[in-house]
């Protein structure tokens, strides 16, 4: 379940407030947001990641490329806008580069590289991985406890891009002359590559104190991962028991996965909330063990919508004093008047539901603004000027694989936009769900006392704060499009993409909407989403 991954969140927000007090008409231009749209460069080794909310472009580029000349191809932006970067210019990329897009007024977004290069080295008797300090142009690798560090030799080695020279050589290993030191052995490496590679690496070889460590390891919920390091050639893995127990069992060979003198391994079918101990092994030796727990899972209320209740004018997901979890952009879109709730209940369920109630998310014109029939976990905090200002997520700390629930919907065409999302006008709607856990500070609201994770204000011209999928607490991240009229409930399965294992959910956030961008008041007043009987599910498969 554990993948390299990478929200364009979605949510509605339709506030619509009683026009009050006269407007000022001292304002000479409008006020239109401006966007890259499209950018490539030459020497691009894949699609560039565009983020609205950060105004970035990251560009990833192959590791052969001269960050300080690199050739624009394309770059697309807002229609009638003018950028200060033009096709054909060659820009300096060893830092981050500013565009600055302008019509009535300038805004600037940074053009950001990513060139990673591949880096390794190894010698004999190595225990675990190089460790590789790029600043200083340093690397570091241990050896075994016993191993004479006059008799290192080096095995691999790669310092620059793919071709570079090292010590005048290009392609193998180079030839190295070691130095040896009280405690330590060095060699010193000249890397060239064609006329922008000029560098002097030194390789520091250290005895280990011991040739296997236990690093860690990371309980979940009924699954474990397990990191060591050991020597790089022997046979590699872990044991494991309940804190407690006198028998250790081996993890099964086709768990563990070896890169080097480092591996690692995930363990299923373990106890929840329960406390184990682990320990990894390298040929015949054994490191101390450390210990870890299983969580237990988690469980969020009202997942079936069956409990609602009517304050005043605004139609609410919780029962009349229950507390809240689920929160909808009612708040906002009733100002004028309860008619104009875009999310209610309905009586029309999926087959089979054990309930008699579902959630309708109809977006609709309100006044003179789009609203989208939305959901979410979180609270609507308050309205301001024409924006919503809403809390997304609620305190969450287990490790859930998947989001799955039915739906169903009928799409409209898109009639309301902003300058940014223009060319989907006339197009159909799509109604999202997307679910994402991370390790976010939870802020409390003064008001109500409600915790939540991240707070969003929408803007009818696309200048609000918004939930951004690459934001850097997001431990995990997955979601569901659909762009097409769907009749009849039909369940959807979304998977749950971790970045990494040994962060620690504290919050989950969950956002139905009936228009994808509906946080930016873009979408087909009349599309309109089903959902019903959620659950998150706990899946670790082998």
């Amino acid at each position: 379940m554990m993948k390299s991954l990478y929200i364009k969140p979605v949510l509605l927000t339709m506030v619509v407030l009683a026009l009050c007090g006269c407007i000022e008409n001292d304002i000479p231009y409008a006020k239109i947001p401006l966007s890259i749209t499209a950018f490539r460069v030459e020497g691009q080794s894949g699609e560039c990641s565009i983020s609205e909310e950060g105004r970035t472009v990251t560009v990833p580029l192959e590791e052969t490329v001269n960050l300080k000349a690199v050739k624009v191809d394309t770059i697309g932006y807002t229609d009638k806008a003018s950028s200060s970067l033009q096709i054909g210019e060659v820009i300096d990329l060893s830092a981050d580069y500013d565009v600055t897009l302008s019509l009535y007024q300038d805004y600037v977004w940074k053009i950001v590289p990513n060139q990673p290069i591949e880096r390794r080295a190894a010698v004999e008797n190595q225990v675990g991985n190089a460790i590789f300090d790029f600043d200083r142009h340093s690397v570091t690798v241990f050896i075994t406890k016993s191993s004479r560090l006059k008799e290192v030799r080096l095995t691999d080695l790669k310092l620059g891009p793919e071709g570079s020279a090292m010590n005048g050589v290009a392609g193998g290993v180079p030839p190295v002359e070691w130095k040896v030191y009280s405690n330590y052995a060095e060699a010193g490496v000249h890397v060239t590559f064609s006329d922008f590679v000029d560098e002097q690496w030194t390789i520091r070889v250290y005895n280990s104190n011991s040739n296997v460590l236990t690093e860690r390891a990371d309980g979940w919920v009924n699954v474990a991962w397990m990191y060591g390091a050991g020597v790089a050639g022997a046979e590699c893995g872990f044991e494991y028991r309940e804190t407690g127990d006198e028998e250790w069992t081996a993890v099964p060979e086709e768990y563990v996965t070896v890169d080097g003198g480092r591996f690692s391994a995930r363990v299923p079918h373990l106890k929840a909330n329960t406390s184990y101990e682990c320990r990894a092994y390298s040929g015949e030796e054994k490191a101390e063990a450390i210990q870890f727990s299983t969580v237990d899972t988690g469980s969020i209320p009202n997942m079936d919508f069956e409990d609602w209740h009517q304050d005043e004018k605004v139609i609410c997901p919780w029962a009349e004093g229950g507390s809240p979890f689920w929160d909808t952009g009612n708040h906002g879109s009733t100002t004028l008047s309860e008619n104009d709730n875009v999310t209610t209940p309905t009586s029309d369920i999926r087959p089979g539901s054990a309930g008699n109630t579902a959630a309708k998310l109809r977006s609709q014109v309100v006044v003179v603004k789009f609203a989208a029939g939305n959901l979410f976990i979180g609270e609507y905090k308050r309205t301001k000027g024409t924006n919503g200002i809403l809390g997304f997520g609620r305190e969450f700390t287990s490790y859930p694989t998947k989001l799955k629930g039915y739906f169903k919907y009928q799409t409209a065409p898109i009639t309301e936009v902003i300058d940014r999302y223009a060319s989907l006008k006339n197009q159909p709607d799509s109604c999202i769900v997307w679910a994402a856990l991370g390790d976010w500070d939870l802020q409390t609201n003064a008001e109500s006392g409600a915790k939540t994770a991240v707070e969003v204000e929408t803007e009818n011209n696309g200048n609000g704060r918004y939930f951004d999928k690459n934001d850097p607490h997001v431990i995990a991240y997955g979601e569901m499009v659909c762009g097409e009229t769907v009749s009849e409930y039909r369940q959807f399965e979304i998977e749950l993409d971790y970045r990494a294992t040994n962060r620690k959910p504290t919050a989950l956030l969950i956002i139905c909407s009936a228009s994808k961008y509906g946080d930016y008041f873009v979408g087909g007043p009349g599309a309109t989403m089903w959902v019903d009987d959620f659950s998150l599910e706990y899946d670790y498969e082998d």
